[in-house]
């Protein structure tokens, strides 16, 4: 590794971070605000469509994600994530593994191999506490948390950085994992927060609903959520998993990320297939309601769902952040890729 008297690190390679490493360099606030930044230059069309591609393995798949975007300079970044949902159980590993590869989006270099967990947990936090800035009600809200692994304690976080908890409920199939969930974010947030047995039943009296579970069936229903909820369906990232009901969405207001991506892997895809929903009906991408081309929520009944499948704009945007930071902190180690 070399170091400017400055301490700034000179680019004389690729620059290689781990997942202590990027967890040391990205902090939420700074992630919420990359991914707004993207999403905004997405729905004002001065990005290319991002690009996914998946392929299924035994116990879980992988996928690879990919995108361009201009944040001072130009990025290119394509990830490479394995998804083994019975990792932590079977192998004690995370559920989720893999790594980003940040170019230059000029000439190509590679200038960053970067470990992909700690990007790919904030970034989708981060898309929630965006998509909930412009979608959820303006209230003290109450708010059932469906999966209550590493992604529900993120996704916790990044909301209560844009809507003021009342009250959390937390839901799990592990009930344990619920009842440690439960008893570690109330400590955290200062909320008053409880493991619940079933998911429909809290939902019911909640405001705002996050799920974030590696379901291959649904569980929450049309019947399951009142007038005015917003919820955030995270866990949908390929095309054999669900959370939602597809009679929920046909009633909803469904906002995505990018059309494209959640008519093919998303809750929405599930809704199409149904032949309960069309394209058409589909409300919104999330960039254009935050570029200001689409309001976000109309009305207080509004049942708004946010079909959240993780774009790789979230990726280069979050990656992008952790490089410069890392150069200006003289981290990681740079290695000769190229030679």
């Amino acid at each position: 590794m070399n170091s400017s008297a400055r301490g700034q690190l000179v680019i004389t390679g690729t620059l290689v971070l781990t997942r202590r490493e990027v967890a040391a360099l990205l902090d939420l606030d700074a992630c919420i605000a990359a991914v707004e930044s993207a999403f905004a230059l997405h729905g004002e069309g001065r990005v290319r469509p991002p690009a996914v591609a998946g392929l299924a393995a035994d116990g879980g798949g992988f996928h690879i994600k990919a995108a361009s975007l201009v944040a001072g300079r130009s990025y290119f970044a394509f990830k490479v994530n394995a998804n083994f949902p019975g990792n932590r159980e079977r192998h004690g590993l995370p559920t989720i593994q893999g790594a980003i590869i940040l170019c230059d989006g000029e000439d190509g270099r590679v200038r960053a191999i970067v470990d992909s967990i700690e990007i790919t947990m904030q970034r989708t936090g981060a898309a929630t506490a965006v998509a909930a800035k412009h979608l959820a009600r303006p209230v003290e809200s109450v708010v059932t948390v469906c999966g209550c692994g590493l992604q529900g304690r993120v996704q916790l976080r990044a909301l209560a950085r844009v809507v003021r908890l009342r009250r959390v409920l937390a839901w799990d199939v592990d009930a344990a994992r619920a009842e440690a969930y439960a008893r570690e974010m109330e400590s955290e947030l200062g909320v008053p927060t409880r493991a619940v047995p079933r998911p429909g039943e809290a939902a019911r009296e909640s405001d705002v609903v996050l799920t974030c579970t590696p379901a291959s069936q649904w569980f929450l229903g049309r019947a399951d959520v009142r007038p005015g909820t917003f919820v955030a369906a995270v866990g949908a990232d390929n095309e054999h998993k669900q959370e939602i009901e597809p009679a929920l969405l046909a009633v909803s207001t469904v906002v995505v990320d990018v059309l494209e991506q959640a008519a093919t892997i998303g809750d929405l895809h599930h809704a199409l297939a149904a032949g309960v929903m069309t394209r058409e009906q589909v409300y919104a991408e999330l960039g254009a309601i935050v570029a200001g081309k689409v309001a976000g929520r109309r009305h207080g009944e509004e049942i708004i769902v946010f079909d959240s499948t993780g774009t790789a704009l979230q990726d280069v945007a979050a990656a992008a952040v952790v490089y410069e930071r890392a150069l200006a902190a003289g981290a990681g180690v740079q290695i000769p890729l190229g030679v």
